[in-house]
């Protein structure tokens, strides 16, 4: 016992545990076929836990409430389609233009860009817009964000379905409207060879977890920095914030670019892994579904955020279409003549688990510290805000 006590006291001991996790999430594809249908949704769960994080730094850490999520989703995978397919086809001629691509994409019409320079793209378009979406909440709290970020998700959602009847640049449309803009050039990274979802899925996988590796380390760099203390001030009480030095204008600009851009991020990725971008994915829903991960983890708690992402994302792609329709329950319903399908209701299923949630564990799964404290034992606000002043 005296031996268990002093290695759980030594400092290392606390990264044991977050390391054999992630090395054994590294490793999961190499004990799964190529083309598994469980890699297919882990890569998935993936792409969402990297925006859920940053939305987590939105309304998690700053307080903010976001509703219209949906935009840097849309934003980040536009990126994608404009510069990593023919759909400007007349841009540079007859032969295109390619910039750091191979292969076959170096042949083909439009404009063809690398996706680590469509990464970067994508993370300067979302953080323009997030400071955009950001400038007309300043004044507002509560309720009143809430509606204006959700105006603007559901403003350029439908600005993108309706894209084929924008020009500019002469015949060029903004998009494709209600129809897809595909085939999208496959992912080409530097002494790779281009990936092809046809064959293996492995790659997807693992670039899907080198930008969860990259965006976990900016979380928690974030989160103990300066700017983190003060979203969490901001968070805690706007107005003591303020009197205590917070420039509020900077926080909370930096808190949506900084969120917009990881949802840029899984956007860009999403749109290079589907090999399309179609405009009626960019619901109101999804908003919805990526904040619910984030309240389902723990609002503020960024390993939370991640188990929570995990676990919503299974819940949409294997729970509810192969446990509750193919399996015992789906049979079950057919059997007393009930025409009925869980996928239909799959946001009621979301929305139950919530409430559950809220009425059990309103803290969360991983709930972060400060906020358990909160909850539970009662412990004062103001404390944040001496923190975001060191």
């Amino acid at each position: 016992m005296s031996t268990i006590r002093e290695l759980r006291s030594r400092e290392w001991t606390k990264y044991i545990l977050p390391v054999v996790g992630l090395l054994a999430v590294a490793l999961f594809p190499l004990f799964r076929p190529p083309l598994d249908g469980f890699m297919d949704d882990s890569i998935l769960a993936l792409a969402y836990v990297v925006m859920a994080l940053g939305l987590n730094l939105v309304v998690g850490f700053a307080g903010l409430l976001d509703l219209g999520y949906v935009a840097f989703y849309a934003l980040g995978s536009m990126v994608v389609g404009w510069w990593a397919s023919d759909f400007f086809t007349g841009a540079g001629g007859d032969k295109g233009i390619h910039i750091g691509v191979t292969g076959f994409a170096k042949t083909l019409l439009g404009i063809h860009v690398n996706f680590l320079l469509l990464l970067i793209g994508a993370i300067l378009v979302c953080a323009i817009a997030g400071a955009i979406i950001g400038l007309p909440t300043l004044r507002l709290r509560g309720d009143y964000i809430a509606i204006v970020t959700l105006a603007f998700g559901e403003i350029i959602g439908r600005i993108f379905a309706n894209g084929d009847e924008i020009s500019f640049f002469g015949n060029y449309k903004l998009s494709n409207g209600r129809q897809s803009i595909a085939p999208i050039d496959s992912i080409d990274l530097p002494f790779l060879k281009p990936f092809d979802s046809a064959i293996n899925l492995r790659p997807y996988y693992w670039t899907a977890f080198a930008l969860v590796l990259v965006v976990l380390f900016v979380n928690f760099r974030l989160r103990d920095s300066k700017l983190g203390r003060a979203w969490i001030a901001l968070r805690e009480d706007e107005v003591a914030a303020a009197s205590m030095g917070v420039p509020l204008v900077r926080t909370k600009l930096l808190a949506y670019a900084t969120g917009g851009a990881f949802g840029g991020i899984s956007g860009a990725f999403l749109g290079a892994y589907f090999s399309s971008v179609n405009a009626n994915s960019f619901q109101f829903g999804f908003s919805i579904f990526i904040l619910g991960m984030v309240i389902l983890g723990g609002l503020g708690s960024i390993w939370g955020v991640v188990l929570g992402a995990v676990a919503l994302s299974f819940v949409n792609s294997r729970l509810i279409p192969d446990v509750l329709d193919q399996g015992w329950i789906g049979h079950k319903l057919t059997d007393l003549g009930l025409d009925f399908q869980f996928t239909e209701i799959s946001f009621g299923i979301f929305g139950f688990i919530l409430v559950i949630m809220m009425v059990l564990r309103p803290e969360g799964l991983v709930p972060e510290r400060r906020r358990k404290m909160e909850l539970t034992e009662g412990i004062g606000e103001s404390e944040a805000v001496f923190e975001a002043r060191a």
